[in-house]
C-alpha cells in the first residue's frame, strides 16, 4: 500500500510487537492502540481505523486465542500477511544494574518464552496484561528493583534502559500477523505466490471431513492450515479455518473448493492475498 496513508489499529499498548510490525510495514500510517482484539475489530468495522494488524499464529504458543471467533462474523477481509521475528529485551530504569532487579514484569506468554534469564538471575515473574504495558508500569513505578521483558521499541517509547537483548529462549520465535480491511482486495492470479484463507462447516455425517478435504489432495493443492473450533456451544457441528497455497481462479483450487461445497453447509472466503516472502525460507 505504498503511497497510501491512513489509520491501522492493533491490540496492545505502544511498543508492543503488533505496534512494531505496523511500523515496519506501514511506516507512514497512524498506528492506533486498542485495549482488546474486540476493540480492534470494532475500530475497523466502525470506520475509526482503515486496517487492523492482528496476530494469528506464533511458532511457539500456537494459534492466538479469540481471533478465530471474531474473524468469521466480522465482515472484514484478510488482504495481507506479515511475519515478525519476536525479540524481547530485559529493560529497567536508566542506571539500573541487572543485580538490582528482583521482579520481572510482562505478559504471561512472554514470561513463558523467557524462562532461562528468569531462572538464571532468580527473578520473581509478575504477570502484566501486555508486554509494552509492563514497560510503561516499570517506568511509572520508578523502582529500580523492577524490570520488564518487552520488545525493544518499548524501551525507546518509555525511556527505559536495555539490560539484556534477545532474552527469548528460542531464536525461531516468530508471529504471523494478518492485515484486515473492510474492503475486499484480492491478489491477482498469476502474479506470484498467493494464500487463500477460508472457513467451512462440515455436515454432521460420518467421514464428512475426510470427503470434504479429498478434493484438495486429488487436485494437488497444498493445505497449510486446518484448525477446528466449536461454534454456538454445539458439540456436533464444527467450524474449520483453512488456508491453501494458490488462488481460487487456479484450476486445482477451484475444483477443490467446488468439491468442498458438496460436503459442507457453508464455505466463506476470508481473503486471497500475496504470500509473505518469509514462507519461502
Amino acid at each position: 500500500m505504498t503511497g497510501v496513508t491512513g489509520r491501522i489499529a492493533y491490540q496492545g499498548e505502544p511498543g508492543a510487537n503488533s505496534h512494531q510490525v505496523c511500523k515496519e510495514h506501514y511506516p507512514d500510517w497512524e498506528a492506533v492502540p486498542c485495549a482488546s482484539f474486540e476493540d480492534v475489530f470494532a475500530a475497523v468495522e466502525g470506520g475509526d481505523a482503515d486496517l487492523a494488524m492482528i496476530p494469528i499464529d506464533n511458532s511457539i504458543a500456537g494459534r492466538v486465542a479469540d481471533i478465530h471467533h471474531f474473524l468469521p462474523d466480522s465482515g472484514l477481509h484478510i488482504i495481507a500477511e506479515h511475519f515478525l521475528r519476536i525479540r524481547f529485551c530485559l529493560m529497567a530504569l536508566p542506571g539500573t544494574t541487572i543485580d538490582q532487579v528482583r521482579t520481572v514484569h510482562s505478559h504471561v506468554h512472554a514470561l513463558g518464552q523467557c524462562r532461562k534469564i528468569i531462572r538464571e538471575h532468580g527473578f520473581v515473574p509478575v504477570i502484566s496484561g501486555d508486554t509494552a504495558g509492563s514497560a510503561r508500569e516499570v517506568a511509572e513505578a520508578g523502582d529500580p528493583t523492577m524490570a520488564s521483558i518487552s520488545p525493544p521499541l518499548a524501551a525507546e517509547i518509555y525511556g527505559l534502559e536495555v539490560l539484556a537483548e534477545d532474552v527469548e529462549d528460542e531464536d525461531h520465535n516468530t508471529t504471523r500477523f494478518v492485515v484486515l480491511s473492510r474492503e475486499l482486495v484480492e491478489a491477482p492470479a498469476g502474479n506470484g505466490p498467493v494464500v487463500t484463507s477460508f472457513i467451512f462447516n462440515v455436515k454432521n455425517l460420518p467421514a464428512a471431513l475426510y470427503k470434504a478435504l479429498g478434493g484438495f489432495a486429488t487436485n494437488g493443492v497444498n493445505m497449510t492450515k486446518l484448525e477446528s473450533y466449536m461454534v454456538g456451544g454445539e458439540f456436533t457441528a464444527t467450524q474449520f479455518l483453512a488456508e491453501v497455497d494458490g488462488h481460487p481462479d487456479d484450476l486445482g483450487v477451484r475444483r477443490a473448493l467446488d468439491e468442498l461445497a458438496f460436503f459442507t453447509t457453508e464455505v466463506k472466503i476470508l481473503g486471497v492475498y500475496p504470500a509473505d516472502r518469509f514462507r519461502a525460507r
